[in-house]
């Protein structure tokens, strides 16, 4: 049971009720001096000690220890007496031992601070929150060690304000430094004091290129391919909206519901008022509406770009819409009650509430709803063996109305076929970026413009297997344990506990 106490001689074990007490002395023998490590057991006197130990059957472990304090002979020796210490047991000025410290100290790993002094509750040992924290600031960091492939990528410390930089190793996925700032400066410090780095992975920042150019110029820069394959995707939403005039024809477009006349109403009112001279705000408070409505309005320059697709759930109406059409289409004032009534004879087990619902959403109205630049570039981003029949015969229809959208199709697939990491996709990124340019999508020679700026880190990107996908899942839990400390806590400990994780 007092396996852990060993190194002490137990001279009585008493039962307090609430607590065991352990009645303990230290062994005869010698002690080296801790200023000038000379051994002696030249008695001076005795001093008593009390440490809280790991607890037995869920009651807390109290041990009275007698410790000798010996006197060093060594002449010249600045300390004359000293306390006895017991390795691995007793540290000084400890009021714990070494393995309850330990058991503290894995468990404030996690929570830190007041958590953890709550979670300590359950090992039946009472710490505060500040004991927490300096339990956690005492644990040793691991060892530096200099990776043969690095990553590096920013995270937010507060959003738009602050950031961070995170290196890892790209093979075990180490936490190997975080340095404040996400420029160039602290990258280029770090990088000549830790020298060994033969490969640096990174996103499409500029700052972190130049800072690896300058520090460690004989290192291989590769830039991510997620982050390519974004800027991809952001490109083609920007093509596909700047051709929503075109292939919106080939889709046809739902009357207009309730809902829908509303909305362009309301977007008519804003314009006439800004046309008028009428500012955001005011335009806001004429019309009882939020000043972010009306920027959202404001930037939409055609009405077709407020119809959005709705998503809906299968319902019980559903089977019932055609008859519902028709006698709204021959009677728009046919009350809802008695639509009802008619469903409910046909065979509707569905309540009068969901009917109500059912129409007031005009999903009585159309028969497909209108599809969203985002949901179409959706499905060019989408590998075409994973589309459903439906999405592939939509998306026919749409880049056949629209030689442009088929083009980009074509440059899509294109380009998506090069992140696969092979020999020889360096070369084949120079014919798609001609074959790029040579096409009437102006986003997409935005596109191409950036890959050649940063060309050599693309190639080694589209090459090599490297990449910084566990970087992006160490910020994951980088941002769980900003969300745990709630700002209150300042870099030194984020840090700390981050390379602990």
């Amino acid at each position: 049971m007092f396996s852990g106490l060993s190194a002490l001689v137990i001279e009585d074990v008493a039962d307090d009720n609430d607590r065991i007490r352990v009645m303990a002395r230290t062994r005869e023998g010698l002690a080296p001096c801790p200023m000038c490590g000379v051994l002696t057991g030249q008695v001076h006197g005795l001093c008593g000690r009390t440490v809280t130990d790991v607890p037995v059957d869920g009651r807390p472990v109290v041990v009275s220890v007698r410790v000798r304090r010996l006197v060093c002979p060594a002449q010249g020796c600045p300390r004359q007496t000293f306390g006895e210490q017991v390795p691995g047991l007793l540290e000084r000025y400890q009021r714990r031992t070494s393995r309850l410290t330990g058991q503290l100290s894995a468990v404030v790993t996690e929570p830190a601070g007041r958590a953890g002094a709550r979670l300590s509750q359950a090992l039946q040992v009472v710490v505060s929150k500040s004991t927490a924290l300096r339990l956690l600031i005492r644990l040793p960091l691991p060892p530096p060690r200099i990776p043969r492939v690095l990553r590096v990528d920013d995270f937010a410390l507060k959003r738009r304000h602050r950031y961070a930089t995170i290196l890892t190793d790209t093979q075990t996925g180490e936490r190997i430094e975080v340095l404040p700032g996400r420029g160039a400066d602290a990258l280029q410090a770090w990088l000549p004091t830790h020298p060994g780095v033969e490969i640096a992975c990174r996103d499409g920042s500029g700052a972190y290129g130049e800072a690896i150019r300058r520090a460690s110029p004989e290192a291989v820069q590769i830039s991510d391919r997620w982050h390519v394959q974004k800027n991809l995707c952001d490109k083609t939403l920007a093509e596909v909206r700047s051709h929503s005039s075109c292939w919106a024809t080939a889709n046809p477009a739902r009357p207009a519901g309730a809902r829908e006349q509303t909305t362009r109403e309301r977007r008519q009112q804003i314009h006439d008022l800004l046309d008028k001279g009428v500012g955001l705000l005011e335009c806001a408070r004429r019309l009882n509406l939020s000043l972010n409505t009306v920027k959202r309005y404001t930037r939409t320059r055609q009405p077709e770009a407020l119809r959005r697709a709705p998503r809906y759930r299968p319902t019980l109406v559903d089977p019932y819409r055609d008859h519902l059409r028709e006698r709204r289409a021959a009677d728009p004032a046919v009350p809802v009650l008695r639509l009802f009534h008619q469903i409910k004879e046909l065979g509707n087990t569905g309540s009068l509430n969901l009917l109500y619902r059912y129409i007031t959403q005009g999903r009585a109205e159309g028969d497909r709803p209108v599809i969203t630049p985002r949901r179409l570039t959706r499905l060019l981003l989408t590998r075409p063996d994973r589309l459903r029949e439906a999405d592939t015969r939509l998306l026919q229809e749409l880049t056949a109305a629209c030689p442009e959208l088929a083009e980009l199709a074509r440059l899509v697939r294109g380009f998506a076929e090069l992140l696969t990491p092979a020999e020889g996709n360096d070369a084949e990124l120079t014919a798609w970026i001609i074959d790029a340019r040579a096409a009437d999508l102006p986003h997409l020679h935005g596109l191409a413009n950036g890959l050649e700026l940063d060309r050599d880190a693309v190639n080694a990107g589209l090459t090599l297997p490297h990449h910084n996908g566990r970087t992006e899942g160490v910020n994951t839990r980088t941002k769980r344990i900003m969300r745990q400390m709630h700002g209150r806590a300042g870099f030194d400990l984020l840090r700390h506990r981050i390379l602990l994780q």
